[in-house]
């Protein structure tokens, strides 16, 4: 009996270290997953989404699939769609995490969040990455600059309209400077294509 209730006492650990957390997380730590059902089932934790535990005082935010999504996939990268949202610079509704991975990363299977993951190289991958606090859990995302320009790049799948919403709102609401707007078109090779638009701000 004791190796049972040392295995619940780290459960209980970890949901209070973490905020929230999924049974594969304590699947990964030798402790099977239905544990989190047992502390549920006793009062001592909440499941606040399928497949979600937390602790009954954290804090669950608007953010938490990003926060998910940090831990499944560490080496991404919140874009695009979803990085727009994060930031205020867009009045689409991502039902899915937009993600960018190097070319030939390996892809978690991730049952939820849903994933939409989109493939960066070079310095469009590395640079004008933001980290962000969430949920206790270092998210990376790439900065309002960044994602206006990595929108320009990627027009033809979230749609030119949103790109230049994104610009106007980005501009309008100083979350970058021209310098910076500027440092991101060329860093995903959009110069050419945003100039025009990036001169009608001034």
């Amino acid at each position: 009996m004791a190796e049972p209730a040392t295995k619940l006492k780290k459960a209980i650990r970890l949901v209070k270290k973490r905020g929230s957390i999924r049974p594969r997380d304590l699947v990964a730590l030798d402790i099977p997953g239905d544990y989190l059902d047992r502390l549920r089932r006793r009062g001592v934790i909440e499941r606040v989404a399928r497949g979600v535990y937390a602790w009954p005082d954290a804090e669950v935010t608007e953010h938490h699939s990003l926060s998910e999504v940090a831990r499944s996939v560490p080496a991404g990268v919140i874009c695009l769609i979803s990085a727009l949202q994060f930031h205020g610079l867009t009045t689409q509704v991502a039902h899915e995490v937009w993600v960018a991975l190097p070319n030939k990363a390996w892809v978690p299977k991730v049952q939820s969040p849903k994933l939409r993951v989109v493939r960066f190289s070079g310095p469009a991958l590395s640079e004008m990455v933001g980290e962000y606090e969430l949920e206790k859990v270092t998210v990376r995302i790439y900065t309002p600059a960044k994602t206006v320009a990595d929108c320009f790049k990627f027009r033809n799948t979230v749609g030119l309209d949103v790109a230049i919403e994104a610009l106007r709102d980005c501009w309008r609401k100083k979350k970058a400077t021209m310098d910076e707007l500027w440092a991101a078109a060329k860093v995903c090779r959009m110069a050419n294509v945003m100039r025009p638009y990036i001169e009608s701000l001034v």
